[in-house]
């Protein structure tokens, strides 16, 4: 899943882009798109290399994007939004410096991310109205009208500013909706920019919603202090009294948002951590290592990673009757060190 970073002209975002990934923004590609990958921290990798001692240590990344900055006149916003229908989540950059308002910020975003949607599905319901226009099958009619009802109905929720919920809608009407990918229904994280000298960033907790967490940074600082070593970081910090984020958190806060999660795998060759979605399934967890495991999936050997750094081991794990043997639909849980069994395919 692709993140996109997405802000107003001087919000930041592109300098969260190369705090994040390490990547300096190309300024030629300032009016498309740029993306880098950024390593998801994972501390119990560590202490899995310990009992294992693999030969190599790959960790699962997120693929960020710097987008193209928005304009507050909302002129030509519709068109660089365009270019994030196949992002999965948006991260939303905000900057509370220069008498900006972080809560005047976030209904921007969002109305910007309505009217995009809004010009597109009124778009595709005129064409189909003019296609009802012509002779066609009763098969296409009756296509055409199912598919123009459940527009209107999207239609109707965006001109009111609440885009429809997908539990609102069935699944055929869901299907008709889903190749146009609405910014507006994408998972967000609301990042505010803070000024160098801000003291209490979690004062602005209180804008998070259930579904528009909040995290709070000053980007400037950050990227200053990540050119530094870290005797020089902590000796500036304490001369002038600030806190600096915790990178990994915000990473983790991305995934989270982004309604993504990891599992790990473990063994001499390898220690490594793997993107799924949240909750899924092991089955669903296998085709994220290949699809070949998942058709020929026969069970999944579950041990807790908390178990294993305690007992020192899989040969004393199994010994406790820790292994669990899971079948395609045990939900993967957090922490859960997996190892798939399954049938090769027959060549």
């Amino acid at each position: 899943m692709k993140i996109g970073i997405v802000g107003y002209k001087g919000s930041g975002k592109s300098s969260l882009f190369e705090w994040l990934t390490g990547v300096k923004p190309d300024l030629s590609l300032a009016h498309s798109l740029q993306s880098a990958m950024a390593a998801i921290p994972e501390p119990r990798v560590a202490a899995l290399c310990d009992i294992y001692h693999p030969k190599k240590t790959t960790m699962a990344s997120l693929e960020l994007v710097d987008t193209p900055g928005l304009a507050r006149d909302q002129e030509g916003n519709a068109a660089r939004l365009a270019q994030l229908r196949e992002i999965g989540c948006l991260i939303c950059v905000a900057p509370v410096f220069d008498g900006s308002d972080p809560q005047k910020e976030k209904a921007a975003f969002h109305e910007d991310l309505i009217l995009a949607d809004l010009e597109l599905v009124m778009n595709r319901v005129q064409r189909i109205q003019e296609q009802q226009k012509r002779p066609l099958s009763k098969p296409d009619q009756e296509k055409l009208a199912f598919e123009l009802e459940t527009l209107e109905m999207v239609q109707s929720a965006l001109e009111s500013g609440q885009p429809l919920r997908e539990d609102e809608l069935n699944d055929e009407q869901q299907k008709a909706t889903r190749a146009f990918r609405l910014l507006s229904e994408k998972p967000r994280l609301f990042l505010i920019n803070t000024p160098d000298d801000a003291t209490n960033l979690d004062a602005y907790k209180e804008l998070a919603t259930e579904k528009y967490p909040v995290v709070a940074v000053s980007v400037r600082l950050e990227n200053d202090l990540a050119g530094m070593l870290p005797e020089e970081r902590k000796a500036f910090l304490d001369e002038m009294g600030l806190t600096s984020a915790d990178r990994d958190q915000i990473l983790r806060a991305i995934l989270d948002a982004s309604g993504q999660s990891i599992f790990l795998t473990a063994g001499e060759k390898e220690v490594r951590t793997w993107l799924m979605r949240k909750n899924a399934t092991a089955v669903e967890a296998a085709a994220e290592i290949h699809t070949d495991i998942a058709k020929g999936f026969i069970r999944a050997e579950v041990m807790n990673c908390d178990d294993l750094v305690r007992l020192g081991g899989e040969r004393a794990v199994k010994a406790e009757n820790l292994v669990r043997r899971e079948p395609k639909d045990y939900v993967i849980r957090d922490g859960d060190v997996v190892l798939f069994h399954f049938s090769a395919p027959k060549s």
